[in-house]
């Protein structure tokens, strides 16, 4: 029963999450965005107290259930080890092996001293909903959009707008090969092991599995019935039941309740664990039959190496394929901008900022990046294409704002209302529209109404703000160029005049990032 209800519960979460990285509509976030604000990690940076209390409680109440039904990454790694070939073995093809404690708790030291330090590049890599959200994002997405644009090229030869097309384009090459190692590490760990990852390196799973050993629900052992047949432990993807000696690692175990599903002689249940408390403490000793032990394991582990080689081939060649076709995908839909078919224009490249632009409502640059955990939902979600991940050491896979394929439009408000982890404060249209996260800068030299003798204005018109004027170069002079001159205390950083902006491969005008954001 309790496999029964976890699969269903798990497939949905799952499905949801994913659809969550995958809509570019909007419409995901209304609905499912809360399952992002579940997550255990986000909970705590957003000092979502009512999730945090919820969660601790869960685990102390039916164990680590977290991990096998609300985690992404781990149902990923349920679903990745479900596919490996099981040969005769039909009862499992796992092991019981110790905890590797030394390991997994030096990187929970290593993950607490980073949020800590705020290197939030190191944060980012080892957060497992975050790992989630960036594999989808980068490798999965292209796939998603070039089927959407498909639909779309039909549609609109049948003169239907019932789909429309949206541009693909890799937002961080960085971070695209991060996401597709952290595919590949974790999908070799789940193939050979089940559960390496979430027992080993995982902090999340390291902070439950301590919660979990004093959990109120367990799966546990009744000697008496248990005939050391080593059905439990074989399908056990956590590693974690010792059959011979009847007990079972409570920090590990994630309740998905394989081992009880494969008990053919119901020597295990999943109940209050003081009823089965004395039989948990039984020593093998009393009930060990030591030549039927040895004649089943030797029989199971007969098939595994064969099937473990053949496997790894076959995802290997999985892996391959989902990047070529994620990167082809890319490249078939990138298109040249012409002007008019006949001339091609140039594209923008981003300017050094001495200081980097963070989304309104993130507060200050120091906020923003102690909380983030560079799950990426702001950057899929952004309809103005204006957020894509960094490329700092320090703040590797966190997103950043740059002007040259959109701008942040006053009325927009969605990163604020997806991000899970506090980063991006929710705010209203009219608290964005006075929150000045940056200033114009011109740049003369830049300017083609002066490298080109042409009149412009574009940043003028396009200044939501009011906050740029245009002048004479030469104030005696009012037949001759002119200029935009900017009011700093007016402007709010949005970049429309950076985008609108008609000189490249630079703009003669840019937005220049503040620290700590300021009201106007």
């Amino acid at each position: 029963m309790l496999r029964k209800i976890r699969i269903p519960l798990a497939a949905v979460c799952f499905l949801l999450i994913t659809w969550l990285f995958l809509d570019f509509t909007g419409v995901a976030h209304l609905y499912v965005g809360w399952l992002a604000k579940l997550q255990f990690l986000p909970a705590i940076l957003a000092l979502n107290v009512v999730v945090i209390v919820g969660l601790v409680l869960l685990t102390l109440i039916f164990g680590r259930i977290y991990c096998s039904v609300i985690c992404p990454l781990g149902v990923m790694q349920d679903i990745i080890a479900r596919l490996h070939p099981k040969g005769k073995n039909k009862a499992g093809r796992y092991s019981y092996s110790p905890e590797r404690r030394w390991l997994r708790y030096a990187v929970l030291v290593l993950f607490i001293i980073a949020i800590i330090a705020g290197i939030g590049s190191f944060v980012a890599l080892l957060e497992p909903y975050s790992s989630f959200g960036r594999i989808v994002s980068n490798l999965l997405k292209p796939l998603w959009l070039s089927g959407n644009n498909v639909l779309a090229e039909i549609a609109e030869s049948h003169d239907s707008y019932a789909f429309y097309e949206v541009p693909i384009w890799i937002r961080s090459m960085p971070t695209f090969i991060i996401a597709a190692a952290t595919l590949l590490v974790v999908s070799v760990l789940a193939w050979l092991g089940g559960r390496t990852y979430c027992n080993t390196i995982c902090p999340v799973g390291s902070i439950l599995g301590l919660l979990s050993r004093w959990s109120l629900f367990r799966v546990s052992f009744d000697v008496e019935k248990c005939r050391n047949c080593s059905a439990c432990s074989r399908a056990c993807k956590a590693s974690c039941i010792d059959f011979k000696n009847h007990n079972v690692d409570y920090s590990r175990c994630v309740v998905c309740g394989d081992c009880i599903d494969k008990c053919q002689f119901g020597a295990l249940k999943y109940d209050i664990s003081a009823i089965h408390a004395k039989a948990g403490h039984t020593t093998a000793s009393a009930t060990a039959t030591s030549s039927a032990e040895a004649t089943i394991e030797t029989a199971s582990s007969q098939p595994k190496a064969k099937g473990l080689e053949a496997g790894g081939d076959s995802r290997r060649a999985f892996l391959i394929g989902t990047a070529l076709a994620a990167t082809t995908a890319t490249v078939a839909q990138t298109k040249r901008k012409v002007d008019g078919g006949l001339a091609e224009i140039e594209d923008k490249k981003a300017p050094e900022r001495k200081t980097k632009l963070t989304p309104p409502g993130s507060l200050s640059a120091r906020n923003f990046y102690q909380h983030c955990t560079g799950c990426q939902l702001c950057v899929t979600q952004c309809p103005n294409e204006v957020l894509r991940p960094s490329t700092g050491l320090l703040t590797l896979m966190q997103p950043t704002m740059s002007y040259e394929n959109g701008f942040c439009r006053p009325e927009c408000t969605r990163c604020s209302e997806v991000c899970p982890a506090g980063a991006i404060r929710p705010i209203t249209k009219e608290e964005k529209s006075s929150t000045q996260i940056g200033h114009a800068v011109w740049i003369k030299k830049n300017c083609i109404v002066l490298t080109d003798g042409v009149s412009c204005g574009n940043c003028e018109r396009h200044c939501p703000a009011g906050a740029i004027q245009m002048v004479p170069l030469h104030p005696e002079d009012e037949l001759g160029a002119y200029v935009p001159a900017i009011n700093e205390s007016k402007c709010i950083g949005c970049g429309a005049c950076e985008y609108h902006c008609p000189a490249r491969p630079f703009s003669a005008i840019y937005v220049e990032g503040h620290e700590t954001h300021k009201q106007v």
